[in-house]
Protein backbone atom coordinates (compact mmCIF):
# COMPACT_ATOMS: atom_id res chain seq x y z
CA UNK A 1 0.00 0.00 0.00
CA UNK A 2 2.84 2.23 0.53
CA UNK A 3 4.47 2.06 -2.62
CA UNK A 4 1.41 2.50 -4.18
CA UNK A 5 0.34 5.20 -2.54
CA UNK A 6 3.81 7.08 -3.30
CA UNK A 7 3.30 5.94 -6.60
CA UNK A 8 0.08 7.82 -7.44
CA UNK A 9 1.80 10.67 -5.42
CA UNK A 10 4.74 10.70 -7.90
CA UNK A 11 2.29 10.17 -10.82
CA UNK A 12 0.27 13.16 -9.76
CA UNK A 13 3.22 15.48 -9.30
CA UNK A 14 4.22 14.78 -12.88
CA UNK A 15 1.04 14.25 -13.90
CA UNK A 16 -1.08 17.80 -13.03
CA UNK A 17 1.76 19.79 -14.78
CA UNK A 18 1.35 18.17 -18.06
CA UNK A 19 -2.89 18.13 -18.09
CA UNK A 20 -2.58 22.26 -17.24
CA UNK A 21 0.45 23.10 -20.03
CA UNK A 22 -0.67 20.66 -22.15
CA UNK A 23 0.98 20.42 -25.52
CA UNK A 24 4.54 18.02 -25.90
CA UNK A 25 4.58 17.74 -22.35
CA UNK A 26 0.92 16.54 -22.20
CA UNK A 27 2.02 14.34 -25.40
CA UNK A 28 5.30 13.03 -24.23
CA UNK A 29 3.48 11.66 -20.74
CA UNK A 30 0.44 10.21 -22.60
CA UNK A 31 2.16 8.97 -25.41
CA UNK A 32 4.47 7.10 -22.76
CA UNK A 33 2.08 5.58 -21.23
CA UNK A 34 -0.21 4.24 -24.62
CA UNK A 35 3.12 2.96 -26.25
CA UNK A 36 4.30 1.67 -22.45
CA UNK A 37 0.73 -0.43 -22.35
CA UNK A 38 0.87 -1.62 -26.04
CA UNK A 39 4.56 -2.79 -25.54
CA UNK A 40 3.04 -5.12 -22.63
CA UNK A 41 -0.08 -5.95 -24.37
CA UNK A 42 2.10 -7.68 -27.27
CA UNK A 43 4.25 -9.79 -24.59
CA UNK A 44 0.76 -10.79 -22.85
CA UNK A 45 -0.01 -12.17 -26.11
CA UNK A 46 3.54 -13.70 -26.28
CA UNK A 47 3.25 -15.50 -23.32
CA UNK A 48 -0.19 -17.71 -25.23
CA UNK A 49 2.27 -18.44 -27.89
CA UNK A 50 0.92 -15.66 -30.27
CA UNK A 51 3.03 -13.66 -32.25
CA UNK A 52 1.41 -9.71 -32.64
CA UNK A 53 3.51 -7.83 -34.64
CA UNK A 54 5.33 -5.44 -32.00
CA UNK A 55 6.80 -2.79 -34.51
CA UNK A 56 3.70 -2.47 -35.97
CA UNK A 57 1.65 -2.57 -32.69
CA UNK A 58 4.08 -0.27 -30.78
CA UNK A 59 5.34 2.36 -33.32
CA UNK A 60 1.59 2.95 -35.00
CA UNK A 61 0.10 3.77 -31.83
CA UNK A 62 2.93 6.18 -31.16
CA UNK A 63 1.92 7.45 -34.80
CA UNK A 64 -1.90 7.62 -34.13
CA UNK A 65 -1.16 9.01 -30.47
CA UNK A 66 0.81 12.27 -32.63
CA UNK A 67 -1.51 12.36 -35.28
CA UNK A 68 -4.47 12.70 -32.74
CA UNK A 69 -2.44 15.26 -30.58
CA UNK A 70 -0.85 17.55 -33.30
CA UNK A 71 -3.01 16.50 -36.97
CA UNK A 72 -6.66 15.75 -36.38
CA UNK A 73 -7.25 15.95 -39.78
CA UNK A 74 -4.43 13.36 -40.93
CA UNK A 75 -5.62 10.44 -38.40
CA UNK A 76 -8.21 8.51 -40.07
CA UNK A 77 -6.14 7.65 -43.06
CA UNK A 78 -2.74 7.31 -40.90
CA UNK A 79 -4.92 4.95 -39.11
CA UNK A 80 -5.97 3.14 -41.80
CA UNK A 81 -2.51 2.80 -43.43
CA UNK A 82 -1.26 1.11 -40.46
CA UNK A 83 -3.95 -1.20 -40.43
CA UNK A 84 -3.00 -1.94 -43.85
CA UNK A 85 0.73 -2.58 -43.28
CA UNK A 86 -0.15 -4.98 -40.01
CA UNK A 87 -2.31 -6.81 -42.69
CA UNK A 88 0.91 -6.74 -44.97
CA UNK A 89 3.54 -7.97 -42.20
CA UNK A 90 1.72 -10.67 -41.15
CA UNK A 91 0.83 -11.61 -44.79
CA UNK A 92 4.74 -11.83 -44.53
CA UNK A 93 4.78 -13.94 -41.43
CA UNK A 94 2.25 -16.63 -43.01
CA UNK A 95 4.24 -16.89 -45.95
CA UNK A 96 7.54 -17.73 -43.97
CA UNK A 97 5.94 -20.46 -42.03
CA UNK A 98 3.76 -18.90 -39.40
CA UNK A 99 0.41 -20.58 -39.66
CA UNK A 100 -1.54 -18.89 -36.70
CA UNK A 101 -0.42 -15.28 -38.74
CA UNK A 102 -4.48 -14.61 -39.34
CA UNK A 103 -5.23 -14.74 -35.73
CA UNK A 104 -1.94 -12.50 -34.75
CA UNK A 105 -3.26 -9.91 -37.52
CA UNK A 106 -6.44 -9.63 -35.52
CA UNK A 107 -4.48 -9.46 -32.01
CA UNK A 108 -2.24 -6.33 -33.78
CA UNK A 109 -5.61 -4.80 -34.70
CA UNK A 110 -6.88 -5.10 -31.49
CA UNK A 111 -4.16 -3.28 -29.80
CA UNK A 112 -4.33 -0.32 -32.31
CA UNK A 113 -8.12 -0.13 -32.41
CA UNK A 114 -8.27 -0.48 -28.34
CA UNK A 115 -5.31 1.33 -26.80
CA UNK A 116 -4.18 3.29 -29.71
CA UNK A 117 -7.43 4.74 -31.34
CA UNK A 118 -9.65 4.54 -28.73
CA UNK A 119 -6.64 5.42 -25.94
CA UNK A 120 -6.15 8.69 -28.07
CA UNK A 121 -9.19 10.05 -27.05
CA UNK A 122 -6.96 11.22 -24.13
CA UNK A 123 -5.77 13.83 -26.50
CA UNK A 124 -8.87 14.76 -27.91
CA UNK A 125 -10.04 15.27 -24.70
CA UNK A 126 -7.05 17.33 -24.07
CA UNK A 127 -8.05 19.28 -27.35
CA UNK A 128 -11.32 20.87 -26.07
CA UNK A 129 -11.90 24.01 -25.11
CA UNK A 130 -10.59 24.82 -21.81
CA UNK A 131 -9.36 21.09 -22.09
CA UNK A 132 -7.10 20.84 -19.21
CA UNK A 133 -10.30 21.39 -16.78
CA UNK A 134 -12.18 19.15 -18.70
CA UNK A 135 -9.58 16.27 -18.43
CA UNK A 136 -9.26 17.22 -14.99
CA UNK A 137 -13.12 16.76 -14.35
CA UNK A 138 -12.97 13.32 -16.41
CA UNK A 139 -10.42 11.50 -15.26
CA UNK A 140 -10.04 12.14 -11.92
CA UNK A 141 -14.11 10.73 -11.82
CA UNK A 142 -12.71 7.97 -13.03
CA UNK A 143 -9.76 7.54 -10.29
CA UNK A 144 -12.44 8.99 -7.59
CA UNK A 145 -14.34 5.40 -8.84
CA UNK A 146 -11.43 3.15 -8.59
CA UNK A 147 -10.39 4.53 -5.10
CA UNK A 148 -14.26 3.90 -3.73
CA UNK A 149 -14.26 0.32 -5.37
CA UNK A 150 -11.06 -0.62 -4.04
CA UNK A 151 -10.92 0.72 -0.05
CA UNK A 152 -15.51 0.35 0.28
CA UNK A 153 -15.37 -3.00 -1.49
CA UNK A 154 -12.18 -4.59 0.15
CA UNK A 155 -13.86 -3.77 3.48
CA UNK A 156 -17.63 -4.42 2.66
CA UNK A 157 -17.24 -6.61 -0.06
CA UNK A 158 -19.23 -10.11 0.22
CA UNK A 159 -21.13 -10.76 -2.79
CA UNK A 160 -18.57 -12.10 -5.96
CA UNK A 161 -18.80 -10.06 -9.36
CA UNK A 162 -17.08 -12.01 -11.58
CA UNK A 163 -15.13 -14.79 -9.95
CA UNK A 164 -13.23 -15.65 -12.93
CA UNK A 165 -12.05 -12.77 -14.41
CA UNK A 166 -11.44 -10.76 -11.10
CA UNK A 167 -12.03 -12.68 -7.89
CA UNK A 168 -11.51 -9.82 -5.81
CA UNK A 169 -14.31 -7.69 -6.80
CA UNK A 170 -17.33 -7.66 -5.67
CA UNK A 171 -21.16 -6.02 -6.29
CA UNK A 172 -20.34 -4.24 -3.14
CA UNK A 173 -17.39 -2.32 -4.24
CA UNK A 174 -19.41 -1.60 -7.83
CA UNK A 175 -21.70 -0.22 -6.31
CA UNK A 176 -19.02 1.85 -4.24
CA UNK A 177 -17.75 2.71 -7.79
CA UNK A 178 -20.76 3.86 -9.30
CA UNK A 179 -21.66 6.28 -6.27
CA UNK A 180 -17.55 7.48 -5.49
CA UNK A 181 -17.78 8.42 -9.01
CA UNK A 182 -20.60 10.31 -9.06
CA UNK A 183 -19.96 12.24 -5.79
CA UNK A 184 -16.85 12.98 -7.07
CA UNK A 185 -17.71 14.34 -10.20
CA UNK A 186 -20.68 16.27 -8.72
CA UNK A 187 -17.90 17.70 -6.17
CA UNK A 188 -15.01 18.73 -8.92
CA UNK A 189 -18.40 20.19 -11.25
CA UNK A 190 -18.94 22.34 -8.10
CA UNK A 191 -16.04 23.52 -7.69
CA UNK A 192 -14.27 24.06 -11.08
CA UNK A 193 -17.43 26.10 -11.73
CA UNK A 194 -17.02 27.97 -8.44
CA UNK A 195 -13.72 28.65 -8.47
CA UNK A 196 -12.12 27.43 -11.87
CA UNK A 197 -12.30 28.35 -15.20
CA UNK A 198 -15.85 26.11 -15.93
CA UNK A 199 -17.93 29.14 -14.07
CA UNK A 200 -21.48 28.79 -15.82
CA UNK A 201 -19.89 25.18 -17.91
CA UNK A 202 -21.13 22.19 -16.22
CA UNK A 203 -24.06 21.83 -13.33
CA UNK A 204 -23.27 19.97 -9.98
CA UNK A 205 -26.00 17.47 -11.80
CA UNK A 206 -23.62 17.22 -14.90
CA UNK A 207 -21.02 16.50 -13.13
CA UNK A 208 -22.97 14.04 -10.85
CA UNK A 209 -23.97 12.26 -14.01
CA UNK A 210 -20.82 12.17 -15.61
CA UNK A 211 -18.89 10.73 -12.27
CA UNK A 212 -21.82 7.64 -12.26
CA UNK A 213 -20.81 6.75 -15.64
CA UNK A 214 -16.63 6.69 -14.92
CA UNK A 215 -18.01 5.09 -11.86
CA UNK A 216 -20.29 2.34 -14.08
CA UNK A 217 -18.54 1.74 -17.21
CA UNK A 218 -14.52 1.89 -17.23
CA UNK A 219 -14.81 -0.92 -14.76
CA UNK A 220 -14.88 -3.37 -18.21
CA UNK A 221 -11.52 -2.15 -18.68
CA UNK A 222 -10.31 -3.06 -15.69
CA UNK A 223 -12.13 -6.53 -16.37
CA UNK A 224 -11.03 -6.75 -20.49
CA UNK A 225 -7.17 -6.41 -19.30
CA UNK A 226 -7.76 -8.92 -16.20
CA UNK A 227 -9.20 -11.49 -19.06
CA UNK A 228 -6.01 -10.63 -21.18
CA UNK A 229 -3.62 -11.27 -18.12
CA UNK A 230 -6.02 -14.41 -17.03
CA UNK A 231 -5.69 -15.68 -20.26
CA UNK A 232 -1.70 -15.37 -20.80
CA UNK A 233 -1.65 -16.65 -16.48
CA UNK A 234 0.92 -13.40 -15.68
CA UNK A 235 -0.33 -11.44 -12.55
CA UNK A 236 0.71 -7.91 -13.81
CA UNK A 237 1.43 -6.50 -17.10
CA UNK A 238 4.79 -5.50 -15.82
CA UNK A 239 6.41 -3.75 -12.82
CA UNK A 240 6.75 -0.16 -14.36
CA UNK A 241 5.03 1.42 -12.24
CA UNK A 242 5.45 0.43 -8.10
CA UNK A 243 2.51 -1.30 -6.73
CA UNK A 244 0.47 -0.87 -9.63
CA UNK A 245 2.37 -3.05 -12.01
CA UNK A 246 2.70 -2.26 -15.24
CA UNK A 247 1.64 1.00 -17.95
CA UNK A 248 -1.39 -1.95 -18.71
CA UNK A 249 -2.25 -2.27 -15.65
CA UNK A 250 -2.37 1.38 -15.09
CA UNK A 251 -4.05 2.82 -18.17
CA UNK A 252 -6.47 -0.52 -18.33
CA UNK A 253 -9.87 2.21 -17.84
CA UNK A 254 -8.37 5.48 -19.02
CA UNK A 255 -9.43 4.30 -23.08
CA UNK A 256 -12.89 3.95 -21.54
CA UNK A 257 -13.27 6.98 -19.52
CA UNK A 258 -11.73 9.33 -22.20
CA UNK A 259 -13.83 7.82 -25.22
CA UNK A 260 -16.82 8.10 -22.90
CA UNK A 261 -16.47 11.29 -21.05
CA UNK A 262 -15.38 13.09 -24.36
CA UNK A 263 -18.45 12.44 -25.89
CA UNK A 264 -20.68 13.47 -22.98
CA UNK A 265 -18.84 16.77 -23.25
CA UNK A 266 -19.59 16.84 -26.63
CA UNK A 267 -23.32 15.95 -27.08
CA UNK A 268 -24.39 17.01 -23.67
CA UNK A 269 -22.05 19.98 -22.55
CA UNK A 270 -20.40 22.01 -24.92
Amino acid sequence: MRKRILAILGLALVGMPAVILGGVFYFLLMGVFLVGATWEYVQLFRAMKMEPQIHVAVGGVALICATRMFFPHYALPVFEAIILIAMAAHLVAYERGRDQAALDFTITVAGLVYIGWIGAYLFDLRNLPNGGWWMMLVMPSVWFADSGAYFLGKTYGKHPMTPRLSPKKSWEGYAASVFTGALGGAFLAYAYSAYGNLAGAVTILQGATLGLLMGALPTLGDLGESMIKRQSGIKDSGDAIPGHGGFFDRVDSWPWGALIGYYFLVWFIL
